[in-house]
């Protein structure tokens, strides 16, 4: 079964955004792999995100 993990800051993405993605995901793994391909989502809050060691926020992303 073809596994998925996305990690997206959270409040990004919309319902349909979301169904976007995981459609997208869903057919890079191919038609034979449909009915089984699980695709998650995971929305991760703000300041939950670290690069060599260092904290990042949307606003040091310029998201703010």
């Amino acid at each position: 079964m073809p596994f998925a993990n996305l990690k997206v800051p959270a409040d990004t993405l919309t319902p349909e955004s979301k169904k976007k993605l995981i459609d997208a995901v869903t057919d890079a793994y191919g038609e034979r792999a449909r009915a089984t391909t699980l695709v998650l989502v995971e929305e991760v809050p703000d300041g939950g995100w670290g690069l060599g060691g260092n904290v990042l926020t949307a606003e040091m992303l310029g998201r703010s």
